[in-house]
């Protein structure tokens, strides 16, 4: 198990299916390596043990991810890790980004998820390419899905790449994939101390995006207590309050966007 969220350490293999343009998967071969978290505690041995093994799994992960980095950047393609709590409205946001961007600049979508493929069927009917990622048991997207990712993927030179994480407000922020930045999606139906309750997530955070305020009227969310909270762990982070339903806010976050170059 794992120490911090609770799920089960062996994931049975991360499988990667590439949708056709039909709409037909093309399944990849699956990734048989072990689901290792760098904040597992195993009771075999003392803390010298445990704290070696979290920075062997953390060091594998780190070096990954700048090969990754480094393979995007000679390609001028910008990936930007989209995390959030499930349910907070990820995939809706990047339905609706894809969309609208579509004409400004390529743009293609990795979708984590621990199961299925619906998050990616979404995402394909809108035309945009997208490359999906079972974890199995798995609860966040690592270096090593990524790469594998972006070998099934091959996305354009100069894309925009959107990496949809398995929702989760723990894990995710451990792992860096060799992404450009980090959005951290808060819904206004989620509580707004939640910045509070997951420090780390909202710490590593290069942009918040506050989602659904077309439901404001009808929960108990206070935006500007939600921000002092989110600055509160992070000061120079930016927060921007935007729906997906009625398109507040996404301007400028598509003008955030296009500065990540």
């Amino acid at each position: 198990m794992c120490g911090t969220c609770g799920c089960a350490e062996e994931s049975g293999g991360t499988r990667i299916v590439m949708l056709r343009e039909d709409g037909a998967p093309d399944h990849g071969h699956p990734h048989p390596h072990p689901h290792t978290h760098p904040h597992e505690r195993r009771q075999q041995g003392g803390a010298g043990e445990t704290v070696t093994i979290e920075q062997k799994v953390l060091a594998k992960n780190d070096l990954l991810a700048e090969r990754n980095r480094t393979w995007m950047s000679d390609r001028g393609v910008v990936a930007v890790n989209v995390m959030s709590s499930p349910g907070a409205g990820k995939t809706t946001l990047l339905e609706r980004a894809v969309t609208d961007l579509r004409g400004r600049r390529p743009v293609a979508v990795v979708e984590g998820d621990q199961e299925t493929r619906l998050d990616a069927d979404r995402i394909r009917r809108t035309g945009c390419a997208v490359v999906q990622v079972n974890t199995g048991a798995g609860c966040h997207l690592d270096a090593e899905m990524m790469r594998d990712a972006l070998t099934a993927l091959s996305p354009a030179e100069g894309s925009l790449l959107m990496v949809e994480n398995v929702g989760n407000l723990v894990c995710p922020a451990l792992f860096d994939l060799g992404e450009r930045s980090k959005v951290v999606i808060i819904s206004v139906t989620e509580g707004t101390d939640k910045p509070l309750k997951y420090p780390y997530m909202f710490a590593a955070a290069d942009l918040i995006l506050i989602n659904k305020s077309d439901l404001l009227p009808h929960v108990d969310f206070d935006v500007e207590q939600c921000e002092r909270h989110a600055r509160s762990v992070n000061p120079d982070v930016r927060v921007l309050t935007v729906s997906a339903t009625t398109g507040e806010g996404l301007a400028h976050w598509y003008d955030w966007l296009a500065e990540q170059r």
